[in-house]
C-alpha cells in the first residue's frame, strides 16, 4: 500500500501535515506508523514515522526533526514532495545489521529485546543507529545486552558499562 506523490508546503517546524482523504486509506486500516520517502532540491531521505490525527484541523500529521530539516535543507514555505508506504519492517524502523548480530548471537538478550513493547524496541534501536562507525555500534549493542541481561532496562543508562 502507498500513497500517489503528494506535493506539500512546509508550513510548520515541527510537523507535516498530511491530508485527510490521502492519508485515509491508511488510517482505515488502524495503520498509524509508515516509511516516507521525502523529496526536496533533488535530495532524498527515507525514513520511518508515526502518523496521528491532527485534533484541530482533522488532517494527519507527523513530526519532522530539525536534524531532517537540515538534512533537506527544507525551510518553512518550501514546496516539496512526498510518499508514504505501507510499513513492513519488524520494528517500524530498520534493524542496524549490527544490532542484529550481536542479538542472533545473545539468545538471552534477545528474548528480553523481543519481551519489551514496539516503542522500547524503537528506542533500543535508534539508541545504535546513532552511533557513526560499525564498531561503536557493535560495542554498545554488547553493551546494551548486557545490561538486559543484569535487568538495566533504563534508556538512559542502558548504553553505559556499570
Amino acid at each position: 500500500m502507498k500513497t500517489e506523490k503528494l506535493k506539500l508546503t512546509h508550513i510548520n517546524n515541527h510537523n507535516i501535515f498530511i491530508p485527510n482523504s490521502v492519508y485515509k486509506p491508511f488510517a482505515d486500516k488502524k495503520m498509524n506508523r509508515v516509511k516516507v520517502e521525502l523529496n526536496f532540491n533533488n535530495m532524498k531521505l527515507d525514513f520511518y514515522a508515526a502518523i496521528k490525527k491532527d485534533k484541530i484541523s482533522g488532517d494527519f500529521k507527523m513530526m519532522i526533526s530539525k536534524q531532517k530539516q537540515k538534512e533537506l535543507g527544507l525551510s518553512l514555505g518550501d514546496e516539496f514532495e512526498i510518499q508514504l508506504f505501507e510499513d513492513t519492517s519488524k520494528y517500524g524502523v530498520e534493524m542496524p545489521e549490527e544490532l542484529e548480530a550481536v542479538l542472533m548471537s545473545d539468545y538471552d538478550a534477545y528474548k528480553i529485546f523481543e519481551s519489551f513493547t514496539a516503542g522500547k524496541k524503537r528506542s533500543i534501536i535508534y539508541g545504535v543507529i546513532r552511533y557513526k562507525t560499525s564498531q561503536q555500534k557493535i560495542d554498545k549493542a554488547l553493551i546494551m545486552c548486557e545490561n538486559l541481561k543484569r535487568g538495566n532496562h533504563e534508556p538512559i543508562k542502558m548504553f553505559k558499562l556499570e
